[in-house]
């Protein structure tokens, strides 16, 4: 097949997004399809051996990382000469209506992907009124592709409540050969805990972003004697976060990657993620492969993810001592710990990235034959 791919965000950017979309592109092209990809400018050509069109834009204003890219007729040109099979807008917003639009214009079956619960989102920047307005818009754009795909059933339930149709799920998956237990070391622990190993040691990894509500965790850290967090990531609120935790044993260690990344969730007693907006929480799968402890809020696609008591635990996000509990009873047990280490890498290992592409894969074919079918009447 041959998929053009519109994506709002991808390489050198680095999120949850652009990990999925990474591992896709490999495979896909691995199984002998050609894959054009279609993004914000980030001055890559090629990957995995698919061609990279990178469109100029400007930093989103609330979100400086995010560039907002603007179709262009240029873009229409270069759909023509590759002649996509089926094209594939993942979280359509700017770019994305291009994808949409030479869809429509040269009658190429479209597919659609929801990644980022962006109503969500504007609670935490202060738009909460024009929730109804975006549901509306994502709507008018969503209705236009033949399938939707989302990564958690609690996604799929919130797009069909919002008239959002033709959804289906896009399973999870996670790099286990990268994210293994044996990769745990002590100096990666005396890195992250600032040369004491010894001490309880929280972890997060992700966005430094309002929406993932990183303040949540100060309590929790304080709560427990002598424990020390490690954030992992970076984004537009580490000034604000910094000032937060001032005075905490707190380590902003900037992005890692690769090796790195995952002898840092080796390394760690708890995985703490208090966000209520994940789609899925690709960092999770993350974590429990490298067999670390989750606590996560009970919101969003993490309880598709994390099973409480079994391979992680869950606290209520509406309880201000919820996620404190639950940490506290994860540190006090050590025994039951190093089970859920093990639940959690085993629950990880159902869920591989050519597993998730094999199905993107049928979607896309069903795709195709419908189209067909379609155009035969």
């Amino acid at each position: 097949m041959r998929i053009a791919l519109f994506t709002e965000t991808f390489l050198p950017k680095v999120d949850g997004i652009v990990t999925r979309l990474k591992h896709t592109v490999d495979h896909l092209q691995r199984q002998g399809n050609d894959v054009l990809i279609f993004s914000p400018d980030g001055g890559l050509t090629e990957y995995k051996g698919a061609k990279i069109y990178g469109v100029s834009g400007f930093p989103l204003p609330l979100y400086p990382e995010l560039k907002l890219a603007l179709p262009r007729p240029a873009i229409g040109d270069e759909i023509s000469r590759f002649k996509p099979d089926l094209i594939h807008i993942v979280n359509p917003a700017v770019l994305g209506l291009a994808g949409l639009f030479y869809s429509k214009l040269y009658s190429i079956p479209l597919v659609a992907s929801y990644h980022t619960h962006l109503p969500e989102y504007l609670q935490h920047y202060g738009l909460g009124a024009l929730e109804g307005l975006l549901w509306e818009l994502l709507k008018a754009g969503h209705n236009q592709a033949v399938i939707n795909l989302c990564t958690s059933t609690a996604m799929m339930q919130a797009l069909s409540e919002h008239g959002i149709e033709r959804v289906n799920l896009w399973q999870r998956g996670v790099d286990t050969e990268t994210f293994q237990p044996h990769l745990a070391s002590l100096e990666m622990r005396s890195r992250l805990s600032q040369g004491h190993p010894e001490d309880p040691l929280l972890l997060y990894v992700g966005r430094l972003s309002a929406e993932k509500e990183v303040d949540q965790i100060k309590p929790v850290l304080e709560s427990i004697p002598n424990a020390r967090l490690a954030l992992v990531g970076d984004g537009p609120n580490r000034q604000t976060l910094e000032k937060h935790f001032a005075g905490t044993n707190t380590n902003f260690v900037g992005y890692l990657g690769g090796q790195e990344l995952a002898s840092a969730f080796a390394s760690a007693d708890a995985f703490v993620f208090p966000s209520r907006t994940e789609t899925l929480g690709l960092v999770l799968l993350e974590a429990m492969a490298a067999g670390c402890p989750v606590v996560a809020a009970r919101s969003g696609g993490i309880p598709d993810i994390v099973e409480d008591g079994v391979n992680g635990y869950l606290f209520d996000p509406t309880d201000e001592k919820g996620a404190i509990a639950a940490t506290q009873l994860l540190l006090s047990r050590p025994e039951e710990r190093e089970q859920l280490r093990q639940n959690a890498r085993t629950e990880a290992e159902r869920w591989s990235w050519s597993a998730a592409t094999k199905q993107l894969e049928n979607y896309y074919e069903n795709v195709l034959e419908k189209s067909k079918m379609t155009c035969a009447r």
